[in-house]
């Protein structure tokens, strides 16, 4: 048993750890070639136990031992071959124009929050790539210092949650429309990103079922190398549930 606690730089929700943090975490206690599943919001700053299951399987419990996460090793059909890189030129070009350049898709994340300051959230967006098809979406990612570990490299945990909200970005720009949380997560850091360069984000909106929305996103170093790829299945609002607002630019931070 392992007890991790999850401090409030490394939301996702404000009272809730980051999504694809937290599957970074789970996927590392399994090996890191890791699916996640996400059964409830795992709290800040509170302790939160990690168990071992016969079968291999890694559960986060709550205070009360409710199961809030649980992380199998993946197979690699739940991680979908990424979409090719078209460069940190297009990227950068896509990242710009893309509606989230102006707005968060979420006020606070760790992963997406354009408003919280380089070093403290990882503020990853990505647009659509031109020419490509809809819901194939760019950006650039260049890991701060501060996460580093002592080799100059990024925790798993770190790059899993800059893959997070690019797959739900890509499904809004596909669809115009939102489609919820974080259900599913599986990937793998295939060479750990190093402080200070520069890395593309692919983000595709694949097919969807019922309520779930699977998407793929992938991280590439600037020669066009995949070093981090997950698959992601996003749980839509449920009927009835109001829509957000509009996309429109932050008035501020």
């Amino acid at each position: 048993m392992t007890q991790i606690v999850v401090p409030r730089q490394f939301r996702g929700p404000p009272v809730t750890a980051n999504g694809g943090y937290i599957c970074g975490l789970l996927a590392k206690a399994v090996g890191g070639k890791g699916s996640a599943m996400l059964r409830a919001g795992v709290p800040l700053d509170t302790p939160v136990e990690l168990v071992t299951g016969e079968d291999g399987a890694v559960s986060a419990l709550g205070a009360e031992g409710q199961v809030l996460g649980v992380a199998k090793p993946a197979r690699d059909d739940q991680i979908p071959p990424p979409p090719p890189s078209p460069g940190v030129g297009v990227a950068r070009a896509a990242a710009a124009a893309s509606p989230f350049a102006t707005r968060s898709l979420h006020r606070g994340c760790f992963s997406c929050c354009i408003e919280r300051e380089a070093g403290e959230g990882l503020g990853v967006h990505v647009g659509q790539v031109p020419g490509a098809e809809a819901g194939v979406c760019a950006g650039l990612w260049v890991p701060h210092a501060n996460f580093a570990a002592a080799d100059g490299t990024m925790p798993d945990e770190i790059t899993w949650g800059a893959l997070d909200c690019s797959g739900s970005m890509a499904w809004w720009i596909k669809t115009g429309s939102p489609v919820g949380l974080l259900g599913t997560m599986s990937g793998e850091v295939l060479k750990a990103p190093k402080a200070g360069e520069t890395y593309v984000i692919v983000a595709s909106a694949g097919e969807s079922e019922g309520r779930k929305f699977f998407a793929g996103v992938a991280l590439y170093d600037a020669d066009g190398d995949v070093v981090a790829r997950s698959g992601q299945i996003w749980i839509g609002r449920p009927v009835g549930a109001p829509a957000p607002a509009p996309l429109a630019p932050a008035a501020s931070a």
